[in-house]
C-alpha cells in the first residue's frame, strides 16, 4: 500500500471514530442463505472507483425502494445507508441465490455479477447512516410481571398478599401454571364457573391483564395456604390415589391445563369437589370421580393435598427490554452499532422493519439458527419495545482497516 493511501485511510479512521485491526469473524451468526468464504471481505477493502461504480448500479437497481441514498421511506423496507459492507454483500448473494424469500429483491439482483454486488455493498457502506427516529411512538409496553402485580392489587383482600390465602374457602393462587389460572378467570368471567363476585370483578379485566396477573402469581414463591383443614390426611392420601394421574405426584401437575393441588386451601378443594358432583362445574371426568365421594372423603382428600408443599410452575421470568438489548448487542454492537463487517448494524433502523424481521425469524421465514433461537421467546410487546429502542439509537459509521496478511 502506498504511503498516501495509508495516510488517507488512517485519517478517515480518526474522523469516523472506530478502527478494527486484525478482524477475525466470530462465526457466531451467519447471514441467511450464504456461507462465509475467503472473499467475503472484498467489499470492506473496495476502492473509491468501486464505490463510484456501486453508486451507479444502486441508482439503477435499488434506489426506488431503498431511497436515493439508502434511506428508506417505504414501510417495511430497511435503511441500508451505512450498513456493514460484508453483511450487505452476503445478503445480496443470498437474495440472488433465492435463499431469501423476496421475489422483488431476487429480480433486482438476479443478473448482477458478484463483482457488481461487492461494489453496491461498498457504496451503501460508504454513506452516512440514517438519523435516529424522532417519530412519536407509543409508550413502551410495561413489564408484564410488574403490570400483573399492579393488576392483582385488588385480589390481595381475598387471596392474600402474593396469592397466599389466609381465608378458608378462598384458593391459593401461587403454584399454578398461568395457562390454568387464565382459564379459570375466563370461566368466572363467562359464567361457566358460578361466582357472582368473581364474575363482577373480572368483567373489566382484559385478556392481557389476565395473562399478566397469572404470570405474576406463577413467579411468586409458593407456600401452603395459611388456613385450617378438617379431614384425615392419611385417609386422604389413600383416597387420592386416582387423582395423581391428572394432578401429579404429591399434587404437582405436569400439565399446564390441570391445576396443582399441593398446598391448596382445604375448604376451597371441598367446595370444588361438591361443585363438580352437582355439575355446577362442568367436567365429565371430575363429575365421575366426585360423584362417588361423600363429604368425609372429600375432606380427607382436601386435607391431604393441603398438607403438601406446593412447587413453582415451570415459568421463566420475562426479560426486560434492557436485558434483551444486552443480548442483541453481543452480536450487533453497542446500541446496535455492529463492529463486525459480517453482522448488520441495527441502530436507527426502521422500527417496522425490525419488527418484520424478528417475526420472520419466529415463523422460520428467515433462516438463521442464532436469530431463530433469540426471536423464538419474544412476545409481541418485547418485539415492539426492541424495534422502538433500536430505531431511536444513533447510528455510527465504521471504517474497517485490515491488517496485511503475514
Amino acid at each position: 500500500m502506498k504511503r498516501s493511501a495509508q495516510t488517507l485511510i488512517l485519517a478517515l479512521v480518526l474522523v469516523m471514530g472506530i478502527t478494527i485491526l486484525g478482524y477475525s469473524p466470530s462465526g457466531e451468526a451467519q447471514p441467511s442463505g450464504a456461507k462465509a468464504g475467503e472473499d467475503d471481505l472484498r467489499a470492506v477493502s473496495a476502492s473509491s472507483l468501486d464505490v463510484a461504480e456501486g453508486k451507479r448500479l444502486a441508482d439503477t437497481s435499488c434506489s426506488s425502494c431503498h431511497g436515493s441514498k439508502g434511506i428508506s421511506s417505504n414501510k417495511g423496507t430497511p435503511h441500508i445507508a451505512g450498513q456493514r459492507p460484508a453483511y450487505m454483500h452476503l445478503e445480496l448473494r443470498a437474495y440472488q441465490m433465492g435463499a431469501r424469500g423476496s421475489p422483488l429483491m431476487q429480480a433486482a439482483v438476479k443478473f448482477l455479477s458478484d463483482d457488481a454486488l461487492v461494489k453496491v455493498a461498498a457504496y451503501y457502506a460508504s454513506l452516512d447512516p440514517a438519523t435516529p427516529s424522532t417519530a412519536k411512538s407509543a409508550p413502551a409496553k410495561p413489564d408484564p410481571v410488574q403490570a400483573g402485580k399492579a393488576a392483582a392489587s385488588g385480589c390481595a383482600g381475598c387471596h392474600g398478599e402474593g396469592g397466599i390465602s389466609k381465608t378458608g374457602g378462598v384458593p391459593n393462587l401461587v403454584g399454578l401454571d398461568p395457562k390454568f389460572l387464565v382459564g379459570a378467570m375466563q370461566a368466572y368471567k363467562s359464567g361457566h364457573r358460578k361466582n357472582e363476585m368473581m364474575k363482577t370483578l373480572l368483567e373489566a379485566v382484559s385478556e392481557t391483564e389476565m395473562n399478566n396477573i397469572a404470570l405474576y402469581y406463577a413467579l411468586q414463591k409458593p407456600a401452603k395456604a395459611q388456613t385450617p383443614s378438617q379431614g384425615d390426611k392419611a385417609a386422604g392420601k389413600a383416597a387420592a390415589a386416582d387423582c395423581g394421574g391428572c394432578h401429579g405426584d404429591l399434587g404437582v401437575s405436569g400439565s399446564p391445563a390441570t391445576p396443582s393441588l399441593a398446598g391448596q386451601d382445604a375448604e376451597y378443594l371441598v367446595d370444588a369437589l361438591k361443585a363438580y358432583k352437582s355439575a355446577m362445574r362442568s367436567d365429565d371426568t371430575m363429575k365421575s370421580l366426585a360423584g362417588a365421594m361423600d363429604e368425609k372423603a372429600m375432606k380427607n382428600i382436601a386435607a391431604y393435598y393441603a398438607s403438601l408443599q406446593p412447587q413453582a410452575p415451570k415459568v421463566k421470568k420475562p426479560l426486560t427490554t434492557a436485558e434483551w438489548v444486552q443480548r442483541c448487542d453481543r452480536c450487533h454492537g453497542v446500541n446496535g452499532n455492529s463492529t463486525d463487517p459480517r453482522l448488520p448494524a441495527i441502530a436507527a433502523q426502521r422500527a417496522d422493519y425490525i419488527d418484520k424481521v424478528l417475526r420472520a425469524y419466529q415463523k422460520g421465514e428467515r433462516k438463521n439458527t442464532s436469530m431463530a433461537a433469540m426471536a423464538f421467546g419474544l412476545s409481541d410487546a418485547e418485539i415492539e419495545n426492541l424495534a422502538t429502542y433500536y430505531a431511536q439509537q444513533k447510528a455510527r459509521s465504521v471504517v474497517f482497516l485490515m491488517q496485511p496478511g503475514k
